[in-house]
């Protein structure tokens, strides 16, 4: 009920604009722990949702990783919220 997968298959509300980035070395990832392709076609068939999902190559889960793309989601959000 509170996956975001489920989330984005039932939501009907406002349009909504979500940026993902996920490294396409994470461990989780490769352990089937996450699995945001199953985000992606949830919000591929809701026209509620634009999914900007980016894998990137070369980076884990860690904190080089968060470093790497956390001004873009800051600037992502600013566009969004303000």
């Amino acid at each position: 009920q509170y996956d975001a997968t489920f989330t984005a298959k039932e939501y009907d509300g406002p349009k909504l604009e979500i940026l993902l980035d996920q490294g396409e070395d994470d461990p989780y990832l490769n352990d089937k722990q996450l699995l945001p392709e199953n985000l992606a076609n949830a919000c591929s068939t809701n026209k509620h949702i634009n999914l900007n999902f980016r894998m990137q190559p070369g980076y884990d889960h860690g904190y080089f990783f968060i470093m790497s793309f956390m001004e873009d989601h800051f600037n992502f959000m600013a566009k969004h919220i303000c």
